[in-house]
C-alpha cells in the first residue's frame, strides 16, 4: 500500500472536487434544482431548509466525509493503476469515469427507493461525472508524479 499516494492523491482529489463544487453549487443546487429541492423538503437536512441555509453547520460533516471518500478512492486507485493504460492524468480520468459509472448505477437503483424527481438524479449524476473524472485526473497526476508505482504507461 502506497500511503504517500493515498494521502497526496486523495487530497488532490478532494481539492479538485471541492473546486468543481464551487461552480456546480450555484449553477445546480442554488439554480437549476432549487425549485425541485423546495418541493421535497422532507428529504433535506433542516440546516439546508433554513433561509439562508446554514451551510457552516454541515461543513464539518461534508469535509470529513469528503476526505474519507477521497482517501478511499486514492487507495483504490493505487491498487488498479497498474492495469489502466495511458499517462498519469488520463489514467486517472479513466479511473474517475469508471467510479462514476458505478456511482451513477447506484443512484439509478435509489430512484426506486427515494421519491425524488428524475431531474435531481440526472443532475446529481452529471455533477458526479465532472467531479470524478476531474478529481481522478488530479489524483493520478499527483500520485504518479510524487508517489510513483507500477504502471502500464
Amino acid at each position: 500500500m502506497n500511503i504517500k499516494a493515498i494521502l497526496i492523491g486523495g487530497f488532490a482529489f478532494y481539492l479538485v472536487t471541492w473546486l468543481v463544487s464551487m461552480v456546480t453549487g450555484p449553477l445546480l443546487h442554488e439554480g437549476l434544482l432549487d425549485a425541485a429541492y423546495r418541493a421535497h423538503p422532507a428529504f433535506w437536512r433542516p440546516e439546508l431548509m433554513q433561509d439562508p441555509p446554514d451551510l457552516a453547520a454541515l461543513m464539518p460533516r461534508w469535509v470529513t466525509t469528503g476526505l474519507i471518500l477521497a482517501f478511499v478512492l486514492a487507495a483504490l486507485y493505487t491498487r488498479v493503476r497498474p492495469v489502466i493504460s495511458g499517462q498519469g492524468w488520463m489514467r486517472g480520468a479513466t479511473f474517475g469515469f469508471a467510479v462514476w459509472v458505478l456511482v451513477a448505477a447506484l443512484m439509478a437503483t435509489w430512484t426506486g427507493i427515494f421519491n425524488l424527481p428524475d431531474g435531481i438524479w440526472f443532475w446529481w449524476a452529471m455533477e458526479g461525472l465532472a467531479m470524478y473524472v476531474l478529481g481522478g485526473a488530479a489524483l493520478a497526476w499527483v500520485a504518479d508524479r510524487w508517489a510513483p508505482g507500477a504502471s502500464n504507461a
